[in-house]
């Protein structure tokens, strides 16, 4: 019986090897419509748990935003903005954007409310969600993940809740890595540009969101890496995403949402 166990989780471990969008292997064994459908159920919850804005300026300045982001991304995406004071966004597999009023205090303008979405789409993108959701699996053998998000008061729920990433408005917070919030950096950074967003814009999106935090990491940056390690890195890739703006802004690709 052992052995049949080894061997069925070595052919597991072969058959789930994935790359990330920036060249990181990756361990996952969850499909991808079984992850869009956990995604779905925890948007209805959040829209159930949370009041919805019904500022029609608003809802249009954060679609105007979201737009040309999903866009070079590709298929259908559902984006709702939650009247909670709290600066945080988030995106879910299956097309699902959350964006908090509070995060309008801190991104000051289409730029960098640009980086706060790209960088959530780009957790979606890179299957983060996807990666974790198959770590808890693999630790616990049969647990029916669209279940336990169904009932996300449950222990287990409030994991898969965690794993999604919206952990912390049930009570359990499971941050994603350090390392899969600064491939998200990355990846959104150059998201954003090439929607036809600045994204020398991002370093200043970061600083707004450290002060906002007064001297404390707020829940949106409780586990990025360092302040100075994040500038470090925008910078470096600063170069690339500035010739992708260019490249975007050369064909027509420039949003004018205001903010």
């Amino acid at each position: 019986m052992k052995r049949i166990l080894l061997i069925a989780f070595f052919t597991l471990g072969l058959s789930a090897c994935a790359t990330s969008p920036l060249g990181r292997t990756q361990f996952m064994i969850m499909p991808e419509d079984q992850m869009a459908a956990m995604g779905a159920q925890a948007f209805v919850n959040m829209k159930q748990k949370l009041p919805i804005d019904q500022s029609p300026q608003t809802n249009q300045y954060v679609v105007c935003v979201a737009g040309p982001i999903v866009k070079e991304v590709g298929g259908e995406w559902e984006v709702t903005v939650f009247q909670d004071e709290s600066p945080n966004a988030f995106a879910l597999p299956g097309g699902k954007i959350g964006v908090h009023t509070g995060i309008l205090r801190v991104a000051k303008n289409q730029d960098q409310l640009a980086t706060v979405i790209a960088h959530e789409v780009a957790h979606v993108l890179s299957r983060h969600s996807n990666e974790r959701a198959s770590q808890q699996v693999a630790v616990q053998q049969g647990l029916n993940v669209i279940q336990a998000i169904t009932n996300p008061t449950t222990q287990t729920g409030q994991a898969m809740m965690g794993v999604l990433g919206l952990g912390a408005q049930y009570g359990v917070l499971m941050p994603y890595s350090r390392l899969q919030e600064s491939e998200a950096d990355l990846l959104g950074l150059e998201l954003m540009a090439k929607a036809g967003f600045n994204p020398q814009q991002s370093i200043d999106l970061w600083i707004n969101m450290e002060q906002a935090g007064g001297g404390q990491p707020i829940e949106f940056l409780s586990t990025h890496p360092s302040h100075a390690t994040r500038m470090q890195e925008l910078k470096q890739n600063m170069p690339k995403a500035l010739e992708m703006y260019r490249n975007a802004q050369a064909m027509g690709k420039n949003p004018r949402c205001g903010g």
